[in-house]
């Protein structure tokens, strides 16, 4: 191999478009969909708006899943095989809690940007509805035992000690592992350290709700979602969400503590959703006589200790990780808050969210003008099928930013389970 071979000169990466599904609130009008089901869904809009179905069109398919059924290995080649995509494309699964479909943009940015391929299609699904239930653990070990008996007495002896309390389902639980809280007890524990009121998540709720009404009525979502099932919106948005219906609300996290301020209304909903990134070389979107949306030109992940680190003080907490990513991939590439247009922080919770901005703020980089924050809405309007926004964002946000300027920029964070952020740069030039 040549060392030209071994240090490749690297290319810029085209978001050419996006396509998803309505997102739908969990055991709704998805809720006997499968997450390859949904997905296919998302790629065939996708494939068919810009005519992807010939051999070659597309090199791979990144995308992943995270709650998933035995039944869901190999899904982004499974996806292929039952799409309108040629079957001879390569796919893979990959897999970072809420940040998955982000990763798998920037797991198929960086083969284009090294010419491995000239275009790659990343999104990812996840339904909310159909989680996948374990067997009892006790169970399965019994079960286990009778499949390794020699005989069929020694069978029969490893069955005879099922029980009832055996047959009781494990059933999945929205839990950190290291710590047994909740993704939302988590976020309560922030908004205490970071002194986060309760009408502030308020107000950035109901904004969200109302910017991603205005958006659909304009037209805005029209080349970017595909209906399904009867849906043609997202079924958790609220038109006529407003501070004062909000405030009306019990909280439902932090409830340990005195003045709890998270609620269902400033809180994500359990969602059932797909979307998909079409990302190419821009050599492939010229010959194909596509105009790119934006440039992937920066991107970043981070990761927090928030089971020892300075969790009490704010810092550390569990979704805190693009705090500390976004500063890093900034200071990388020479820029600072106001060299974007646009700025596309993930709504896991509103809490989350304004604690982030107060992070950055505490950093020094500045403050975030809110006409400038998540403009078409988020995800406490849209829903979050966890593997699925990351896509969501990025399809946006690359339309978005073709509204402005030709020099326009965008940021893009969004924070994981497991204490983990992802974090990306968009720019029209």
């Amino acid at each position: 191999m040549s060392p030209q071979q071994l240090s490749p000169s690297v290319r810029r990466v085209a978001i050419v478009g996006g396509a998803r599904i309505p997102f739908a609130r969990s055991d709704g009008p998805y809720a006997t969909a499968s997450n390859q089901q949904m997905l296919t869904a998302a790629l065939d809009g996708l494939v068919e708006r810009y005519g992807l179905q010939e051999p070659g069109a597309v090199g791979e398919l990144v995308a992943g899943a995270v709650l998933k059924h035995a039944r869901d290995f190999n899904l982004a080649r499974e996806t292929v095989l039952g799409s309108k995509l040629h079957p001879g494309t390569p796919a893979y699964d990959i897999q970072q809690a809420c940040g998955t479909g982000l990763q798998a943009v920037i797991a198929a940015a960086n083969k284009i940007a090294l010419g491995q391929t000239e275009s790659a299609i990343a999104g990812g699904a996840d339904t909310a509805s159909d989680a996948p239930l374990g067997v009892n653990d006790s169970l399965r070990r019994v079960l286990l035992e009778a499949r390794r008996a020699k005989s069929l007495g020694g069978r029969m002896k490893a069955l005879a000690k099922v029980r009832p309390a055996h047959l009781v389902p494990d059933i999945p639980r929205n839990a950190e592992p290291r710590t047994g809280l909740s993704m939302g007890e988590h976020a309560a524990v922030t908004a205490r350290a970071w002194g986060i009121a309760r009408a502030a998540q308020d107000e950035l709720a109901a904004t969200s709700h109302r910017r991603l009404a205005a958006a659909y009525e304009r037209g805005f979502f029209q080349d970017l979602v595909v209906p399904f099932r009867g849906l043609a919106r997202d079924q958790n948005l609220r038109p006529g969400s407003t501070v004062d219906k909000l405030a009306s609300l019990k909280p439902v996290f932090g409830l340990d503590h005195p003045d709890p301020t998270m609620t269902a209304g400033n809180s994500t909903p359990l969602t059932d959703g797909a979307a998909t990134v079409l990302l190419a070389s821009e050599e492939w979107a010229r010959e194909r006589g596509l105009e790119p949306l934006a440039y992937l030109t920066a991107y970043e992940t981070a990761a927090v200790d928030f089971v020892g680190g300075d969790v009490a003080g704010g810092a550390d907490g569990l979704l805190m990780a693009p705090a500390h990513a976004v500063p890093r991939m900034l200071e990388r590439a020479g820029l600072g808050l106001d060299d974007f247009d646009l700025v596309e922080i993930h709504e896991a919770f509103a809490s989350q969210v304004l604690a982030t901005l107060a992070a950055w703020e505490k950093r020094g980089l500045g403050t975030v003008d809110r006409a400038r924050l998540n403009v078409a809405g988020s995800s406490l309007a849209t829903g979050h099928p966890f593997a699925a926004t990351g896509a969501r964002i990025v399809a946006t946000l690359a339309k978005l930013l073709t509204e402005r300027d030709a020099s326009a920029r965008g940021l893009i964070s969004v924070c994981a389970a497991g204490g983990q952020g992802v974090t990306a740069i968009l720019e029209r030039a």
